[in-house]
């Protein structure tokens, strides 16, 4: 019996982008993403380690080398809306968020199970670390543009900030496509 069934959900990519190696966290948009098993080449989240930030300072210390499971930044179209609606915005930018890919048509996305799969038709497939909390850093990108809304998006942002995944199986991801979603076959845990 597997361990990760089809959810019966699937995701339809309406956003590509990376950010370049040494930029801010500024995205650019993209058709079509090519990903090893280092993520996006020359990408700023690219590589199977990474040091450690201070979301696992609790576990490791801060530049501690690590796997890494945040190679890419998945986000919601639904939430993005929601988010937008929340700062007073007509439509927020995918590229202010650092975003990699944003889906349509997955519920409740940023509370995905960790190892979740997500696989596109040539078989590309990238697993969910886990949510991916609001911090200031889309905030300054987003002030850049728009003065006055920064500030407002890390609590409308809470919740909804999508996930972050790394890649199981290279492949390439393209405007259009679909991704199916796998989640683990367990109980939640209940200690």
């Amino acid at each position: 019996m597997p361990v990760l069934r089809d959810s019966g959900f699937s995701g339809e990519i309406t956003w590509l982008g990376s950010v370049p190696a040494g930029a801010g966290l500024q995205a650019v948009a993209s058709e079509t993403l090519a990903l090893g098993f280092s993520g996006i080449p020359g990408e700023r989240h690219a590589g199977e380690n990474r040091a450690s930030c201070v979301r696992v300072r609790n576990v490791h210390p801060e530049g501690t080398e690590i796997r890494n499971v945040r190679q890419l930044t998945l986000l919601s179209e639904e939430e993005l809306a929601l988010i937008a609606a929340d700062m007073g915005m007509a439509r927020l930018d995918p590229a202010h968020l650092g975003a990699t890919v944003v889906l349509r048509g997955i519920p409740d996305f940023t509370f995905v199970p960790p190892s979740s799969r997500l696989q596109g038709p040539d078989g590309v497939t990238l697993t969910a670390d886990m949510e991916n909390r609001p911090c200031v850093l889309p905030g300054r990108e987003i002030e850049m543009d728009h003065a006055g809304f920064g500030a407002r998006f890390k609590p409308a942002a809470l919740n909804r900030r999508g996930i972050t995944a790394w890649v199981e199986r290279p492949g390439t991801l393209t405007l259009g496509a679909k991704l199916t979603l796998f989640v683990p076959d367990q109980r939640a845990w209940a200690p």
